[in-house]
């Protein structure tokens, strides 16, 4: 066994390398067909800026005694509400298909992943299958080798793979990647709704705070924490699995490119970073299969089984597991 952080895996052939640094001959190459408006880009920057400067803020103002016991919970809260959203729901259960669920968790889901803030539901997954479809090959909408293998190179390619590709104008087309989601009409809704649900999000936490300590500071602290505070930790963690575990970690499972698991992101990514299994097998609902490997997703979707909620759910196979294995 390697330690943690170490590559078992080649590094790309200057084949795949020369791929992603050249241009795509034509849109359909990279199914770039749909575009971002300018008010769309606004108010990414918007929701990007914003909340990350609240970051930097988060703790002079909690050594400040800007953060009560109402903060706390208001921040583990929602960030776990939305962050299970995105892995449970978007993730596992609407991009792969790891498990079927009854109506009321999927619109559940659907909703909770949404006041993530990163984007609509079908967005949000067309960009994710095309992931997997072209994963760290010309195509793919966030690989961090997209410029190379040198160490500059590298760095250019993490941020461009942790953030940066967000800005590009060109978009992964719905119809091609996500047909399914835009013929359910619950779906479809919500999808159409996230501007509500950006509202929601941003308001709700700070409505909470201020009703629950009946004041104007209580709902300006909860606005802090429970959303800005919050919304940034959530995007930084779900984008450091685009960055940062297609860079390093073990590799003990075959896979067509450079995924890797980061034991350390395990647990804020509630077990999205086990990246490397999940690349192997992209429809298993465990990511984290080996020994102490936390998947609190797997775990709650294992509680939603016993309840009668989801079905089919895709656990991994030791038969499975063994033919992806690396000798």
């Amino acid at each position: 066994m390697t330690p943690p952080g170490s590559s078992t895996a080649t590094a790309l052939s200057d084949a795949d390398l020369a791929a992603l640094r050249s241009p795509a001959p034509n849109p359909a190459a990279v199914d770039a067909t749909e575009r971002q408006t300018p008010v769309t880009l606004f108010f990414l920057y918007l929701f990007i800026v914003v909340p990350f400067l609240a970051l930097l803020l988060a703790i002079p103002m909690a050594w400040g005694g800007f953060m009560g016991p109402v903060d706390v919970g208001l921040l583990v809260f929602f960030y776990s509400l939305t962050a299970l959203g995105i892995t449970i729901g978007f993730h596992r259960h609407f991009t792969h298909g790891s498990f079927k669920a009854n109506r009321p968790l999927r619109i559940a889901l659907a909703v909770a992943g949404s006041y993530a803030i990163e984007g609509p539901l079908d967005r949000w997954v067309a960009d994710h299958r095309k992931h997997h479809a072209y994963s760290d090959k010309l195509g793919d909408p966030h690989s961090p080798w997209r410029y190379g293998d040198s160490l500059p190179a590298l760095a250019k390619g993490l941020f461009y793979a942790h953030m940066g590709w967000l800005f590009d104008v060109e978009q992964t087309p719905r119809a091609k990647y996500v047909p399914d989601l835009l013929a359910d009409r619950d779906l479809a809704r919500i999808s159409r709704a996230f501007p509500g649900f950006v509202l929601g999000s941003v308001l709700i936490p700070g409505v909470i705070g201020g009703l629950l300590t009946w004041s104007w500071a209580g709902f300006l602290t909860g606005l802090f924490w429970g959303s800005l505070v919050r919304i940034a930790l959530v995007h930084h963690v779900t984008w450091s699995i685009n960055s940062i575990c297609h860079v390093m970690g073990e590799r003990p499972f075959k896979s067509r490119d450079r995924s890797g698991n980061v034991w350390w992101l395990a647990i804020p990514s509630f077990g999205e970073s086990w990246h490397n299994l999940h690349h192997a097998d992209p429809t298993c609902a465990r990511h984290g299969v080996e020994k102490g490997q936390i998947d609190i997703s797997a775990r709650l979707i294992r509680w939603f089984e016993r309840a009668g909620w989801a079905t089919d759910v895709r656990w991994p196979k030791a038969d499975r597991l063994t033919a992806r294995r690396i000798p």
